[in-house]
């Protein structure tokens, strides 16, 4: 089975059903044999770009291209792409090898080839030998990797995914989260995964676009979105997040500082694009930047505690009546003082525009 994946491009791409506006015009491009995730909440429009991206739905302005092939106007059968879905659509009457082999026979393939190329799908997905067991016979996880031995057994330019994984447990979808990544780390076909779900992105993609209102919100690599989101959307949808809202005190090149109404100090941070003296913002410090200490920082109560195996979860209140977040490991102990002091390195904070505002922008990782 050969390993190929092509670019695609989606160029001014929006779509509206009546008088809603379910995905605003919108570019993106995605590299060939790149693993791009969209993420978002439900209504965001990430399924609704997938299905252009299909074929299943036509954009109402834009165009999309795969490789150098503008592929707006063409039905799903003559893009050559791969769908995978969460719901599996197997065919619950056919075998696990027919199953896998219906797209190629609809394409006319050789008996003998589509003999041969089964069995290299099913060994893909770790599922050889299964070929003569009926679907009613399999778990739901090896029903997923046969869905998935069908998308890619054409050989497709794209493969496409919508939230496959949602059906399962949480040790089942872990498991196959890395299967699905090991196929692609070893065949480098071109990519398009859709879910809710941040843990999934986090472990899969290559670059993650994050959706929000029919809008891209901000595109990057997992460690770019997580350390520098350009929004508060963006940060508390990857991760737990520290908000400490304030006004910005000041703002020298790239680190502001932000007043914050019942702390003695301000916080020192880098700043997020947009921000202007005298404005609202927030200081985002992730959990695990927060540090204990016993005699500086800011000072602050712990309120609860919760053992999670290896970390502790902890809960503080700061002089302001503020809930802080702290993850620090078990093994380290609960802290017997009273009133504890809260510190961490200015370059793990990131000053935010106030997201009271309800903007969204667009940014890459680039900007």
């Amino acid at each position: 089975m050969s390993d190929r994946g092509l670019a695609i491009s989606f160029r001014g791409v929006s779509r509206s059903f009546g008088a809603v506006r379910a995905l605003m015009p919108s570019d993106l491009e995605i590299g060939a044999g790149e693993f791009l995730t969209l993420l978002g909440p439900s209504g965001s429009g990430k399924t609704t770009l997938l299905n252009i991206a299909a074929g299943y739905l036509l954009p109402s302005a834009g165009r999309v291209l795969i490789g150098e092939r503008d592929v707006t106007d063409l039905p799903p059968r003559r893009r050559n792409i791969g769908m995978v879905f969460q719901n599996y659509a197997l065919f619950p009457h056919l075998g696990v090898f027919d199953n896998v082999a219906y797209g190629l026979r609809a394409r006319g393939v050789a008996v003998a080839d589509i003999a041969r190329r089964v069995d290299a799908a099913l060994g893909m997905v770790r599922l050889s030998g299964y070929g003569t067991r009926a679907i009613g016979q399999l778990s739901g996880g090896q029903q997923q990797r046969v869905a998935l031995a069908r998308a890619l057994v054409i050989e497709p330019d794209v493969l496409l995914m919508d939230e496959p994984l949602g059906a399962l447990d949480r040790q089942l979808r872990q498991y196959v989260q890395l299967e699905i990544r090991r196929l692609h780390r070893q065949h480098g076909r071109t990519t398009i995964y859709v879910t809710h779900d941040q843990e999934e992105a986090l472990v899969m993609s290559d670059r993650i676009a994050i959706m929000r209102d029919g809008r891209l919100e901000q595109i990057g690599s997992a460690e770019t979105l997580y350390r520098r989101p350009q929004s508060e959307f963006v940060a508390g949808f990857l991760g737990e997040s520290n908000l400490l809202r304030g006004i910005v005190a000041s703002v020298n090149g790239t680190q502001a500082r932000l007043t914050v109404a019942g702390l003695d100090s301000e916080i020192v941070g880098e700043a997020a694009e947009g921000l202007k003296v005298g404005a609202r913002a927030a200081a985002l410090i992730r959990p695990e930047s927060v540090r204990l200490v016993s005699e500086k920082g800011l000072k602050a109560k712990i309120v609860e505690t919760v053992f999670l195996g290896e970390l502790l979860a902890m809960r503080l209140s700061l002089a302001n009546g503020q809930i802080v977040l702290c993850r620090r490991f078990a093994r380290d102990g609960v802290p017997v003082e009273e009133t504890l002091g809260l510190v961490w390195d200015p370059g793990d904070v990131r000053i935010l525009p106030d997201g009271a505002s309800g903007e969204s922008t667009t940014k890459t990782e680039e900007d």
